[in-house]
């Protein structure tokens, strides 16, 4: 009986959770233009967040450069999630709230896009990421949960999904990245719609 609760009670959430994210369809719209825009000027997408949110962040930079719907030309993605050298040294050497704002400043440039991964949008780090990225005129995009926290004041783009259970959040930010990836491969015309 548990195990049949604990099924339904989660489906149930989930469902309610998805039938509420046509709202966030003209941010979504915006937010995949900006990524497309990038991409065709030569610019890439950074990718970034903690835990669950740096998962995340790898899969999508993944389905970017290598493949998501099927073979076709790289697009330049990158999750700065994944050097452990420079994010034990950073994070050592200028502390944790550092590890991605010093990746930003080496690597982002301008026209670029930071995308910041975050379910409370209050993470530290990804905040100032994102401020970095902002003040070297990349444009900033944040995944977050329920109002957005803070994150909405470092991002021109923001999905908010509708959700306070972290679950949620994180079930909603990879069906908002698969569709990300679908967009951008569709409108460079790498894959057919």
């Amino acid at each position: 009986m548990l195990f049949s609760t604990i099924f339904q009670n989660n489906l149930a959430e989930h469902r309610r959770v998805m039938e509420e994210m046509d709202g966030l369809e003209e941010e979504f719209t915006h937010a995949a233009a900006s990524c497309v825009e990038a991409i065709s000027g030569g610019g890439k997408i950074m990718f970034f967040g903690n835990g669950g949110s740096a998962s995340d962040a790898q899969h999508l930079a993944t389905e970017l450069s290598v493949r998501y719907i099927k073979d076709r030309p790289a697009i330049a993605a990158i999750a700065i999630t994944t050097d452990s050298s420079v994010l034990t040294a950073a994070a050592n050497d200028m502390g944790y709230e550092q590890v991605f704002s010093r990746q930003i400043e080496a690597l982002g440039r301008p026209g670029d896009v930071a995308i910041g991964i975050s379910t409370s949008g209050k993470s530290p780090n990804v905040l100032r990421a994102l401020d970095k990225a902002k003040t070297q005129g990349m444009v900033t995009i944040g995944l977050s949960g329920a109002d957005g926290g803070p994150m909405k004041d470092f991002t021109d783009h923001i999905l908010e999904v509708p959700s306070r259970t972290t679950a949620r959040i994180q079930e909603m930010h990879i069906t908002l990245g698969h569709m990300l990836c679908a967009a951008i491969e569709q409108k460079l015309g790498l894959v057919e719609e």
